[in-house]
């Protein structure tokens, strides 16, 4: 059992770090609060569905298109619709929550309120330490921590991570430097929507796609994000995978209230605060935002 709810535990909190992270980016860049980021990660999954089962598009060539397509309809979003208001903050919740709206109307206008399932990338099982795992979930785990340390390498790393970490910290200073603010912005937006559509890809095969599936993970997703103290990138990550393994523990442990699930995050993210307002990385106490 413990195995099983540490690998489920590692997805999960992958799922949603990826998540978490990118919303913390264009948090900390834009000062945007982009209620439509897990809406993102629904339409990714459903577009895998709709260009390998209806379009009969390879399923790898699907995954890729999926991201494409996701990051240009979040990109001409933002561009469009978020950026003329971005500092207006009561407005940007409204239309980002709208836009996150329309997505989910979309979705059941083209598919239906019926649950879907996507083909697995591979197939078969494999057992060690008397556990048997999917292929799927391994291929799947192995997805999740390629693609955090790729972000990681790159927030750390380059000369562009640095740019987008700085922008984060202090936009006045930056700017103040020669860094172009909207065009660091445009980058952050596009790497921020495309890890939620990389999310949606990986975990898709192993969920049942339904229109209203953004929703839980944008809960998760702001609980992680103060959790970890806004703004820091290291906070978002280990609040989501705390959070991520307080799901899963319930479910595995105490099966009787799995109907709780959605209610954990919010009662971890409640105890935390009491000890600590700013987070466990909150801005005062974290120096690598």
């Amino acid at each position: 059992m413990w195995e099983q709810i540490f690998v489920n535990g590692i997805i999960a909190g992958g799922k949603y770090a990826m998540l978490a992270l990118g919303f913390s980016l264009i948090y900390g860049v834009a000062r945007i609060m982009n209620l439509t980021h897990t809406a993102y990660y629904m339409l990714s999954a459903y577009l895998i569905f709709y260009l390998h089962q209806t379009l009969a598009v390879p399923l790898i060539l699907s995954y890729i298109l999926s991201i494409i397509i996701v990051v240009i309809i979040g990109m001409a979003a933002y561009k469009v619709m978020v950026a003329p208001v971005r500092e207006r903050f009561t407005a940007v919740l409204i239309i980002t929550l709208v836009l996150a709206m329309v997505v989910q109307e979309a979705v059941l206008i083209v598919f239906g309120g019926h649950y879907r399932t996507l083909t697995k990338l591979v197939s078969g099982t494999t057992s060690f330490s008397g556990m048997t795992l999917t292929n799927q979930h391994l291929f799947t785990l192995g997805a999740v921590i390629f693609v955090l340390g790729s972000i990681w390498i790159l927030l750390f790393r380059t000369s562009l991570g640095i740019a987008i970490r700085a922008m984060a910290m202090d936009r006045e200073v930056a700017n103040l430097m020669g860094m172009p603010e909207s065009q660091i912005a445009g980058i952050t937006v596009a790497i921020s929507v495309g890890l939620a559509a990389v999310a949606g890809a990986v975990v898709a095969p192993l969920y049942i796609l339904e229109p209203a599936m953004w929703m839980h993970p944008l809960v998760v997703v702001m609980a992680a994000v103060i959790l970890g103290g806004l703004g820091s990138i290291k906070g978002s990550i280990i609040g989501a995978f705390i959070l991520a393994f307080a799901e899963v523990g319930l479910v595995f442990l105490v099966p009787q209230l799995a109907f709780l699930r959605g209610a954990v995050s919010m009662a971890v993210l409640l105890a935390v605060l009491m000890i600590r307002p700013e987070g466990l990385f909150g801005i005062f106490m974290e120096g690598e935002r």
